[in-house]
């Protein structure tokens, strides 16, 4: 069993012992602590509103009573949405004014990890001071219920999947009706998880009258590993192969990442979804972007050749938002597939990279793998290495630090070296005793041999 308490939530898998899993004992506690502290923080501007939401695991109902109940006995009224991705709840704070939202969803882990995803009125991620402080509440246990007359009310409203598209198609680059023209067959994998409900919605709102569905009924049991990467997406690049669709989308089971298959049945790669989305998005909107360290260059490339400047972030949904707010960035986002885009919201949103892609698509008259060709070519190889209790990581950066001096070094989340032609990003896991080592070239064996070279000297530091 295992539980992990971030910043960012709690996540775990279901069953066990408290604090060992993620247990009823636990859902509880964690709630509860959230629901006061956003009372703390809202002071006399708190509505005591809480919107829920959740993915499709089977672990979800159960969850999301034990959540809904325990916001009522902290005094809150709840706008359970029911199922619904990641950015859709997001947008249900706003929508409703409420002063925070809880998304249940372990996002692209497997069946058995369920978790908490903590919002706050704005409908983004708490920031590191305010997840520390519902960590620290919740490992006091000082929290005060509710009285009887005081109890929250629980208010149904399934009506946001429907609006979240609606604002999608209202974005002034969406283009429904070239892609209505191009008359694209596409192929959707929602790992039988919301996204199976919600994209084949948004693609027929879109125009798109041919849709290939695999893993669309959303059960919770996920056909495949859910996490959108090359090795797991086996299935749709054999349908892809036939020529039978023009483009292939996949998406974990929050449906906030996105993953793009070609029409020959390769890999447009996970961190070129921002990339290809960022390309059409500065071609009509001029402004900065920006994403995390361990992001391709493509994305600095492509910025820089439509004259524009690029910032990178610390690793997190939340450092990136603020770097973009900071410099005012148009487009942003994690190479993971991960788009965000502040003229919708400010959240990773597989519906907004859907109706964006699309419309460059249709309006460019080129396949997917001719868009592609037309990107900087780069390959990210990631690895790791195991830590034991008597290595000093910190000790072993700054070592790193002096050997590379030379070069051009960001220390802002871990050590990252920047090379002429590649890069490589050393940073210690948050929930694993391990060091993650990300490297990117040209090619991937050029990435893979920086990324051994570096563990290597790692091993002699350490």
């Amino acid at each position: 069993m295992s539980l992990i308490k971030s910043i960012s939530g709690i996540r775990g898998t279901i069953g066990g012992r408290p604090s060992e899993g993620l247990s009823p004992i636990d859902i509880v506690k964690f709630t509860s602590a959230y629901a006061a502290c956003i009372k703390h923080w809202r002071g006399a501007d708190a509505t005591g509103r809480i919107v829920v939401g959740r993915d499709a695991r089977i672990s979800g109902p159960m969850v999301e009573q034990l959540v809904v109940a325990t916001l009522q006995g902290m005094g809150c009224d709840v706008i359970n949405i029911g199922m619904a991705s990641t950015p859709t709840t997001e947008i249900a704070v706003t929508g409703e004014k409420a002063d925070g939202g809880i998304i249940l969803t372990a996002s692209h882990t497997p069946k058995q990890w369920n978790a908490l995803k903590l919002l706050n009125a704005s409908g983004e991620f708490l920031d590191a001071k305010q997840g520390a402080e519902v960590l620290a509440l919740a490992d006091s246990g000082e929290i005060d219920f509710a009285e009887v007359d005081n109890l929250g009310t629980v208010y149904t409203n399934n009506t946001y999947n429907l609006r979240h598209i609606e604002q999608v198609l209202a974005l002034k680059l969406v283009d429904a009706e070239a892609i209505r023209k191009a008359d694209f067959t596409v192929a959707i994998d929602a790992v039988n998880s919301v996204g199976g409900v919600v994209i084949p919605q948004l693609l027929r709102a879109l125009g798109v009258k041919n849709i290939i569905e695999l893993n669309c009924t959303p059960t919770g049991h996920f056909a495949h590993n859910p996490e959108p990467i090359p090795e797991n997406l086996t299935e749709i690049a054999e349908v892809m192969k036939t020529g039978k669709a023009d483009v292939g989308f996949v998406v974990d089971p929050d449906v906030d990442r996105l993953a793009i298959v070609m029409e020959n049945g390769e890999m447009f790669v996970e961190e070129y979804t921002l990339v290809a989305v960022a390309d059409y998005v500065l071609s009509h909107t001029p402004g900065s972007t920006v994403s995390n360290l361990s992001s391709s260059r493509a994305l600095r490339d492509v910025t820089r050749s439509h004259g524009q400047e690029y910032s990178a972030s610390a690793v997190g949904e939340v450092n990136v938002t603020t770097l973009m707010k900071k410099t005012g960035a148009v487009i942003g986002g994690e190479g993971n597939g991960g788009v965000i885009y502040p003229a919708a919201h400010y959240g990773r949103d597989a519906l907004v990279g859907v109706a964006l892609f699309l419309s460059l698509l249709a309006r460019s008259g080129k396949s997917v793998s001719q868009l592609k060709a037309g990107y900087p070519p780069y390959a990210i190889a990631k690895d790791k290495i195991t830590l034991t209790p008597e290595i000093d990581v910190d000790a072993i950066l700054e070592k790193v630090k002096e050997k590379y001096a030379g070069e051009n070094i960001t220390d802002i989340d871990g050590v990252k070296i920047d090379f002429a032609d590649s890069w490589v990003h050393l940073r210690k896991s948050n929930t694993e005793p391990i060091i993650r080592i990300y490297s990117e070239a040209s090619t991937m064996e050029q990435a893979r041999a920086l990324g051994q070279s570096i563990k290597e000297i790692l091993a002699s530091l350490a």
